[in-house]
């Protein structure tokens, strides 16, 4: 019965992201199919990887002609953040709960909202709860995409052409954010994106290649001008820029 309480409590309280996912979800399915995607190549897309702002960094680099090495290295820089995450999780986990097993598929489902959801639920976590929350959640994301997807069919043909700015639009959003809160953000992400274009249009380097040595220098030096509790916020003002 208990694990049944646990159940019934991880999908409502994943209910709100599920919600937040699907709308999301629908713009990246829409951009899929703007920039060329298949069905099954949209739908892998959000199945294997489900990072929500790397699924749209990835489409962005692609649509550049990044190379695959690029796109990966790119992401896994991008989302270094959910190991962390995924440690706090299963520190509150039950004992018996640990298993390596419980662990890896508890861990693919570690996103900022999950994570925050389970961080504020008082006392440990079960397995059965930590997974009926983030299985709704990612219902939302990967359902989401197919909708969007298929929705493109029915816009009108301006509307198409629109959504290709869709990508700029989400992480320019980051980057504003995040200059709110405070100055240096915007100056990591001008350093960022100032040595990308350098490095594209000056030396001629590939766009994943040049990226991915924007986000590193401008990385470490938001890690020497920023203050730790503004760490999160350099490197989402990093990505953004670039």
């Amino acid at each position: 019965m208990n694990l049944n309480n646990d159940v019934r409590e991880g999908v409502i309280d994943g209910l709100p992201i599920f919600l937040a996912y699907f709308s999301t979800a629908i713009a990246f399915g829409l951009v899929c199919r703007s920039s060329g995607l298949v069905f099954l190549e949209t739908l892998l897309f959000s199945v294997t990887n489900y990072t929500g702002a790397g699924q749209f960094l990835t489409l962005n680099l692609i649509n550049a002609g990044a190379s695959v090495l690029s796109c990966v290295l790119g992401v896994m820089m991008v989302n270094l953040r959910y190991m962390f995450m995924g440690v706090a999780v299963e520190g509150k986990f039950r004992k018996e709960d640990k298993t390596l097993p419980k662990r890896l598929f508890s861990a693919f489902g570690v996103t900022d909202e999950v994570f925050g959801v389970a961080s504020v639920r008082s006392g440990r976590l079960s397995f059965k709860y930590f997974s009926a929350l983030w299985l709704t959640s990612y219902a939302g994301w990967v359902s989401g995409t197919v909708t969007g997807y298929f929705a493109q069919m029915l816009l009108p043909e301006a509307l198409q052409l629109a959504v290709g700015v869709t990508c700029y639009a989400m992480f320019a959003s980051l980057l504003a954010k995040e200059a709110a809160k405070t100055p240096t953000a915007l100056i990591v992400g001008v350093i960022s994106a100032g040595l990308n274009s350098l490095l594209i249009c000056v030396f001629g380097l590939p766009n994943g290649l040049s990226f991915v040595i924007s986000m590193i220098a401008a990385t470490v030096v938001g890690a020497f001008v920023m203050p730790d509790a503004d760490a999160d916020g350099a490197e989402e003002a990093t990505e953004a820029a670039v």
